[in-house]
């Protein structure tokens, strides 16, 4: 390798993209080709460094089989940061297992990170801990790892915690990680970190009790659902007591009733309420009220290890079954549409198709969730086509990430 690649390599290293290019913007060989497209994709030109590294994996030698390797990785990378989340995971596994097999344990390790921070994007948080699992337990353990490796370990056990509601093994890990971030004195690296240390310390949930509100950290949370209350979760629909979760995820005509009753409570709710809540009708009739008394029964089955549901004279009213109080959390903010907010306020530029990917729902209802909000003013678009991203500014003050249906311990 001549010491113009190599220089342009320690350049990118130190997070410095134009000293890069200024070693290697003329040139064509594969190894500068590789270079120009980090470069490239560290100054946020996603679609040009992705054309740039796949150039770089053909001009490689099929003898070259760690360059191209590693070329595959990079591309990985480019399409996490661009929110391109529908890459071939195989192709991926593949690249690290060659990297692997030829010592570039390093690389290896990376990929497995890229992966994981993939898993947790999407919700699947038990797959981005397995990922993780098998980062700690290689050949080559984080402990080894350069300053900057070490931040991207610390960040995704930072987000596993978090997501999982674990304050304590979040705020260590982020420590952790702004240790290490100071290390490999990468400015975007140090800036990322702090932007994920900014969710422990702004509001997650809203705490809705006996008609009141008020604001809750992560923590806060923490302790709410750890607590003898009996907590109405809105941001899951789940309902728990004393250890023991009810999933209404599945049922959400079940949740708008508990949620309502638990509302309202240690008050009953009259029917007319409950009925435009739970059937969202204006005007209710008989068969509303005969529907009522049947859900209402269900909801009876369902609840019957954490709370009752009695009847009232004007309607209903939820009994805890061995919680003292009963409370509803919701999302700090609430909107028709506020999954596809949450994750667009994370400041980066998202696809339909991979906002469908992480929410699990079709690319047809997201682009009319999109639609909706751009009609509104809340999100704007730039490129065309498949190169078509949504953006919005951060909702100020929000811990966005937590605004996001994830699954409990216990589910």
């Amino acid at each position: 390798m001549d010491s113009l690649i190599t220089a342009a390599a320690r350049a990118l290293a130190a997070g410095d993209p134009l000293g890069a290019l200024n070693r290697v913007a003329l040139r064509d060989d594969a190894p500068a080709l590789a270079l120009r497209g980090i470069a490239m994709a560290q100054l946020g030109d996603f679609a040009r460094a992705k054309a740039l590294v796949r150039s770089a994996a053909r001009a490689f030698g099929p003898k070259e089989a760690v360059a191209r390797a590693r070329c595959v990785i990079a591309e990985a990378e480019i399409a996490l940061a661009s929110r391109d989340l529908g890459w071939p995971a195989r192709t991926l596994d593949a690249a690290r297992s060659t990297l692997e097999a030829h010592g570039d344990h390093v690389n290896a390790a990376h990929a497995r990170y890229l992966e994981a921070r993939r898993l947790l994007l999407i919700g699947r948080l038990d797959d981005a801990e397995h990922t993780l699992t098998g980062v700690v337990s290689s050949p080559f353990p984080p402990a080894g790892y350069p300053p900057a490796l070490k931040t991207a370990h610390e960040l995704v056990v930072a987000g596993i915690a978090m997501r999982r509601l674990q304050s304590k093994t979040a705020r260590a890990a982020l420590d952790q990680a702004q240790r290490a971030a100071r290390l490999a004195g990468i400015p975007a690296l140090t800036a990322e970190v702090e932007n994920a240390s900014l969710i422990l310390n702004t509001p997650a949930a809203r705490l809705i009790a006996r008609g009141e509100e008020r604001l809750l950290l992560l923590d806060e949370v923490e302790a709410l659902l750890a607590s003898k209350a009996l907590v109405v979760d809105a941001c899951r629909n789940v309902v728990h007591d004393a250890g023991k979760a009810v999933s209404l995820a599945r049922r959400p005509l079940l949740f708008a009733l508990a949620r309502t009753l638990a509302e309202a409570w240690p008050e009953d709710v009259a029917r007319e309420t409950l009925i435009a809540q739970a059937f969202r009708t204006k005007h209710a009739d008989e068969s509303h009220r005969v529907r009522l008394r049947v859900e209402v029964g269900r909801l009876r089955i369902v609840l019957r290890e954490v709370a009752g549901v009695s009847a009232t004279k004007r309607g209903f009213a939820l009994v805890p079954g061995h919680a003292r109080e009963i409370v509803v959390l919701a999302r700090p903010v609430e909107d028709k549409h506020a999954a596809v907010l949450a994750f667009l306020a994370d400041g980066e530029s998202w696809s339909s198709s991979a906002l469908a990917l992480a929410l699990g729902a079709s690319q047809r209802t997201v682009q009319r969730a999109i639609d909706a909000l751009a009609a509104a003013g809340k999100v704007q678009s730039f490129g065309h086509g498949r190169a078509r991203r949504w953006v919005t500014p951060s909702v100020p003050g929000f811990a966005t990430t937590l605004l996001l249906p994830a699954p409990m311990p216990s589910d």
